[in-house]
């Protein structure tokens, strides 16, 4: 992975600033980020940057390589395709799918978010998805919060993938909605063994909506050194 940003031009421990004058991190590699984008155009550009910013981020720090990244953008709506999967190796697209969210965070917009036990929100930032197992919900993966006091309790709180029938376009089309999980990025149980099987082991997962308190304190978004120094 380090060998493939260094390939599309990233210097490693370079600070500069992203497209948002809120958020100074490690910058996304232009030319991954280009080709990311072109396989991914309902992706907002912004988005896809601020993912790539915070991988890398954690990677400066530390954090081992991953082969794929799952981006997660709540500022969709829960009817559209909002999770995407890409392989970072090639690079490409994998999926482009439905995902519920936390049936407090909203309807069908989501705009609450939480790390608090029994929330039954969805929480934000940079996760790492661990190790699968099978479930109540069937074949399941665990998910490991990176983001201290955003999302650093996803795995006390059972946030995890999983598949679910309420995840389902025909809901879409009759109620104006997938049906909501307790907090969980749950998806269609048709793609589900497909996105545990590609995000199992320690691939990065990132969900994103437009919290400024969130955009302001995130310790990846922004590269706060000091802070990530003890996390990795």
């Amino acid at each position: 992975m380090i060998k493939l940003l260094r390939r599309h031009g990233l210097k490693l421990m370079g600070l500069c600033l992203l497209a948002s004058p809120l958020l100074a991190a490690h910058s996304a590699p232009r030319p991954l980020l280009d080709s990311l984008t072109r396989a991914a155009p309902a992706l907002d550009r912004q988005v896809l940057e601020h993912a790539l910013a915070a991988m890398q981020c954690a990677l400066s720090h530390g954090a081992a390589p991953a082969q794929r990244l799952a981006v997660i953008d709540y500022a969709q709506p829960s009817t559209a395709r909002r999770l995407w999967i890409f392989d970072l190796q090639r690079p490409r697209l994998l999926l482009n799918d439905l995902v519920a969210h936390g049936r407090m965070s909203g309807e069908n917009l989501a705009t609450n978010f939480s790390n608090t036990l029994d929330s039954h929100q969805s929480s934000l930032g940079l996760f790492r998805a661990a190790e699968s197992y099978s479930g109540k919900h069937g074949y399941s993966l665990r998910m490991d919060g990176l983001e201290p006091g955003v999302n650093d309790r996803a795995r006390e709180r059972a946030i995890v993938i999983h598949a679910a029938s309420y995840v389902d376009p025909r809901l879409a089309r009759s109620q104006g909605r997938i049906g909501r999980s307790l907090g969980c990025p749950a998806v269609r149980p048709e793609v589900a063994r497909m996105v545990v099987d590609q995000l199992k082991g320690g691939q990065f997962i990132f969900a994103w909506y437009p919290d400024q308190d969130w955009l302001q304190g995130s310790a990846y978004l922004n590269c706060k050194s000091a802070q990530l120094a003890s996390l990795h």
